[in-house]
């Protein structure tokens, strides 16, 4: 199977010297908004394709192209004494597989051995005069394009066209509707796609005949007569009719219709799953190696998003699938070994992953992995008691939520700390783990964690008192003297729970609403100390 092992970018969009490995099957690329998820999909489909938003690249080239760093420090140096060359796009793709021996050379930026294709837009050298004549004149302010070249080839400095090509790409996104006339632009594609040329020259002569017999109608003829007998307009005939003078393509005029209703008018949902499923069986993605989709999960309910993640396995067996997501559903259930990190125009791998985690994770999909991986810093907590009061420490103690801060703060069961951790491992930001000792601070704490002591990035917050063994001993104990207080926000008298011990009874049968009245508290109160050390380290150098 040929497949694309490598990506490198520079000077593209967002990218200025980027580089990506890809395993052979499937990649699951996740990042924060404005990392280049949708630019690697791009710029994999343009290498191949040579087509950018559908379109050949020369009908859609423009300087916004161009990596904005790359084309600010071009601009700067046009006012000093060093002036840079006009910058170069660069998209490289490195492939392996069978039937790809005449792509193999050293054509590439490292200029070494490899089997690839590149793209490349550069300066074109025989407008060296013209272009110099402009800088001299201080006539340029910014990239001037019209100089430039588009080429495609081989690592072996051979061109290329598609059909020479070996490998094709299919790229699949429903999230944007493309409306012309009612229809939607990119199903309308997709059936065409679908249809035989016998299929399509049929549809193309019954809309022809449509317009033609369009005038022959007794109530249009009836119209037409009035408007011509009657008519101050024009002292020539005036009618309406059907323009045929223009080759019309049913594609962008007719309408598709989903159990009598326009597609158009069903829901977002439906749309997403009808699209994505329609790119998946038509001829062309069928025939294609690599498969590219741009957020399978928008506007999917949790059962159509299940539903189509198993039929895009099933269709892209064999192939290279690439896929984009914000889903923490959609990257447990493809298997976090196979996810990819963009952060700060870094790749972040977890293919180390142990198997056992990586099913866990899959087999109960749910988890908040991605907030783990996306955040800034995460302070993982053992449930909503825990989450809701250290919020509100953090809330005192800093006058903010720690979202604010960019602090995700992210409930996990107990047993489910160390996968989190072993994902937490690999990515080098801050991650406090508030957890309670269970009445064994020896084995539950030192021994159970002992792995993570010498990782910087993570800090295990517990009390070593072990007869203080949940969050609710441990906040009594931190409000012994003022019990008074705490009662009044619990909203229980001195009668009924006398001693700290009924108290702590009393949270522990009733712990998310306890929780809910400190939260929403306007009196303050003490909180354990293992909890303020951890809101403290982790807010260090925010």
């Amino acid at each position: 199977m040929a497949c694309i092992e490598k990506l490198r970018i520079k000077n593209y969009k967002c990218f200025e010297d980027f580089e990506i490995i890809f395993n052979d099957n499937l990649n699951i690329i996740v990042g924060n908004n404005e990392e280049g998820k949708s630019t690697i999909l791009e710029a994999i489909h343009l290498v191949i394709t040579g087509l950018l938003n559908g379109k050949p690249l020369y009908t859609d080239f423009s300087a916004s192209l161009f990596n904005l760093t790359a084309t600010k420090k071009y601009i700067e140096s046009l006012s000093s004494s060093q002036i840079q060359p006009p910058p170069m796009i660069l998209i490289e793709a490195y492939l392996k597989g069978d039937g790809l021996a005449l792509f193999e050379g050293d054509g590439n930026l490292h200029k070494t051995k490899n089997i690839g294709l590149a793209l490349k837009i550069s300066f074109d050298d025989k407008f060296q005069d013209e272009y110099q004549e402009l800088i001299e004149q201080g006539e340029i302010k910014t990239i001037p394009i019209e100089y430039y070249k588009i080429e495609r080839y081989s690592f072996a400095r051979a061109a290329i066209t598609n059909k020479s090509i070996p490998l094709t790409t299919a790229i699949i996104d429903s999230s944007s509707p493309k409306y012309q006339n009612g229809s939607d632009i990119y199903i309308s594609k997709i059936i065409k796609d679908s249809l035989e040329t016998n299929e399509l020259v049929a549809l193309a002569q019954s809309y022809r005949k449509l317009k033609e017999n369009f005038g022959d109608d007794s109530v249009i003829q009836s119209i037409n007569s009035k408007l011509s007998i009657g008519s101050d307009i024009s002292n020539r005939q005036v009618r309406i009719s059907v323009d045929t003078s223009m080759k019309s393509s049913w594609e962008t005029i007719l309408m598709t219709f989903i159990d009598d209703i326009p597609f158009h008018q069903i829901g977002k949902g439906e749309q997403c799953f009808i699209k994505t499923n329609l790119a998946l069986a038509n001829q062309k993605t069928q025939s294609s190696n690599i498969i590219l989709i741009e957020e399978p999960e928008n506007h999917l309910s949790h059962t159509k998003l299940n539903q189509l993640l198993d039929r895009i396995i099933k269709k892209c067996t064999g192939k290279q699938l690439i896929i984009t997501t914000h889903s923490n559903f959609v990257a447990n259930k493809l298997d976090l070994s196979n996810l990819i990190l963009l952060s700060s125009k870094r790749v972040i791998r977890f293919n180390d992953l142990q198997k056992e985690d990586t099913q866990y994770f899959q087999k109960l999909p749910g988890f908040d992995t991605l907030r783990l991986i996306l955040s800034k810093s995460t302070l993982l907590v053992e449930g909503p008691s825990d989450e809701l009061i250290v919020q509100r420490a953090y809330l005192d103690k800093y006058g903010c939520l720690p979202i604010q801060d960019g602090i995700d703060v992210i409930s996990v069961r107990g047993l489910s700390f160390k996968r989190f951790l072993e994902i937490a491992k690999r990515l080098k930001t801050k991650v406090a783990v508030i957890t309670d000792n269970d009445g064994d601070f020896e084995h539950k704490i030192s021994q159970k964690y002992k792995d993570y002591d010498s990782i910087e990035s993570i800090n295990i917050c517990a009390d070593n008192r072990d007869h203080l063994k949940t969050l609710e001993p441990q906040f009594v104990d931190a409000n012994y003297e003022n019990l008074s207080t705490l009662r009044s926000i619990l909203d229980i008298n001195p009668e009924d729970y006398p001693t700290e011990a009924d108290i702590v009874k009393y949270m522990t049968n009733n712990k998310s609403d306890w929780a809910l009245k400190v939260f929403e508290s306007q009196s303050p109160l003490s909180y354990p100390d293992y909890i303020t050390k951890a809101i403290e380290w982790i807010h260090e150098g925010e």
